[in-house]
């Protein structure tokens, strides 16, 4: 990782981590940990979405694979966090290209193999609008 990400300011919110395969899922923690942004992470959207109901002001940013074991898949499942919560951020992964249209409105798609600076940009940017970051 850049050490740039060092010297962010703090970086506010929380994310909900929606990923299947549990060592990507273990790696965004563990890089959303080390720029001081605390998460739970979930292997369904399901689950996630159970979570995300007993929350009454949603969560900051939600980062959600497209391809998930249950009934939900990533864009639908931001579809309906955007639909409750509308300021909730959201990243938007996937392994295979997705077509623009299945991209929900105002989410970052990252194709994988993405890498940990593209992951920090893309959340800080959402969290911190105000101080974009910029790949040098």
């Amino acid at each position: 990782m850049s050490r740039e990400w060092g010297k962010l300011s703090l970086v506010l919110g929380w994310a909900a981590v929606v990923e299947g395969d549990p060592a990507i899922r273990k790696l965004v923690v563990g890089i959303l940990n080390e720029i001081g942004v605390p998460s739970v992470d979930f292997d369904s959207a399901d689950d996630a979405l159970i979570y995300l109901r007993s929350m009454p002001d949603g969560c900051p940013l939600v980062i959600v694979d497209q391809d998930l074991r249950g009934q939900l898949q990533g864009a639908e499942f931001i579809k309906m966090v955007k639909a409750k919560w509308p300021a909730t951020a959201t990243i938007l992964t996937s392994g295979c290209l997705l077509d623009a249209s299945v991209v929900p409105y105002s989410t970052t798609y990252l194709t994988k193999p993405w890498s940990s600076d593209d992951l920090v940009m893309a959340v800080v940017n959402l969290l911190q609008p105000d101080r974009p970051l910029k790949k040098h």
